[in-house]
C-alpha cells in the first residue's frame, strides 16, 4: 500500500487505520518503521500509541532503547536501534521477552534479521511538504493485513 501523507493529521489516520486492522490481541506482531531522519517514524510510532489509547507524553527511546506501554487491548513496545551497533546487542535488550506485546521498531536496518520475522514494514520518505507511506506484509498474516488495509483505501 502507498499512501501520501500531506500533514500529522494524514499520519495519525493511517495509524489509526493500521491499529484497527490488527486483532483486538495484538502480542506477537512486530512493525518496522524506516525512513530517513526526520521521516516520521516517531510520529506515526507515536500517533500508534496514542491510538491504542495511551494518554499523555510518549518519549522518544532513543536513548532507553525501549519503551513499553500497558495499554487496554495489550502492551505496546516502543523501540529505537539507532544507538545499536549489531544485531546481537539485541539479545542484551531482552528482544525476547517482548514477544507478547506489538512491537513498534524504528531504525530496523541496524538489525537487519528483523524482517524476517517482523509482519509488517513500513517506509516514510520525503516527498514535497509531505511523507509518502509505503506498507509492506512481510509474514503471512502482514500480507493479508496490507491487503485489507490497500482495499479500504482504494475505495475512498
Amino acid at each position: 500500500m502507498n499512501r501520501y501523507l500531506a500533514g500529522e493529521a494524514d499520519t495519525e489516520m493511517l495509524a489509526k487505520q493500521l491499529l484497527a486492522g490488527l486483532p483486538q490481541e495484538f502480542g506477537g506482531w512486530t512493525l518496522l518503521l524506516s525512513g530517513e531522519l526526520g521521516a516520521g517514524k516517531s510520529t506515526f510510532a507515536r500517533a500508534i500509541i496514542r491510538a491504542a489509547g495511551h494518554q499523555g507524553a510518549v518519549p522518544s527511546p532513543t536513548y532507553t532503547l525501549v519503551e513499553p506501554y500497558e495499554l487496554a487491548r495489550g502492551k505496546i513496545y516502543h523501540v529505537d536501534l539507532y544507538r545499536v551497533s549489531s544485531e546481537d546487542e539485541l539479545r542484551y535488550l531482552g528482544w525476547n521477552e517482548l514477544d507478547d506485546g506489538f512491537r513498534v521498531v524504528e531504525w530496523p536496518s541496524r538489525a537487519p534479521g528483523l524482517h524476517e520475522e517482523a509482519d509488517l514494514s513500513l517506509e516514510l520518505s520525503y516527498e514535497g511538504s509531505g511523507r509518502n507511506a509505503v506498507l509492506t506484509g512481510l509474514s503471512e498474516r502482514g500480507k493479508s493485513l496490507a491487503g485489507v488495509l490497500y482495499s479500504a483505501n482504494s475505495e475512498d
